[in-house]
């Protein structure tokens, strides 16, 4: 009788707190995702689309990294890029800023292409190269 009944309250219990770590934000489908990992969105074999988070990037990567990436995009004509501030007066900066960056001027880019008959994922070969250049240069591999 006592074990049937301690089942009972541990299953009450359990009940009562899995709504509650659903109402936070957490989906039971989709992994919680910390402050620095960097999501991406994937599309699974039945279409569901599920956040996966993006392996290879640093979570961090320095000052100098970040601003001569941003020097590249901006010498290659991102607006963005050219409009952020430089960072300094820190020893790291989180790899996210540098994500940003880069799916900004890629966005910028293809934009900026659309009509031009030669193209290397939706942007002219220059614009490709400085791209992937200044993610090299921060350590980034996916954005």
């Amino acid at each position: 009788m006592r074990t049937g009944l301690a089942v009972a309250v541990a299953a009450a219990a359990l009940a009562v707190a899995v709504p509650q770590a659903g109402a936070v934000g957490a989906k039971s489908d989709r992994p919680a995702a910390g402050p620095d990992k960097v999501n991406s969105v994937q599309k699974e074999t039945d279409g569901r689309r599920v956040l996966r988070p993006r392996a290879g990037n640093p979570v961090q990567i320095s000052p100098a990294a970040y601003n001569q990436a941003r020097s590249i995009l901006a010498k290659a004509g991102s607006m963005t890029a050219a409009k952020s501030h430089p960072i300094h007066g820190t020893t790291g900066v989180p790899a996210r800023y540098g994500v940003n960056l880069l799916a900004c001027a890629r966005d910028e880019y293809r934009a900026h292409d659309k009509n031009l008959p030669l193209k290397q994922s939706g942007m002219s070969p220059y614009h490709y190269i400085a791209i992937h250049d200044a993610a090299k240069t921060m350590g980034i591999t996916r954005w």
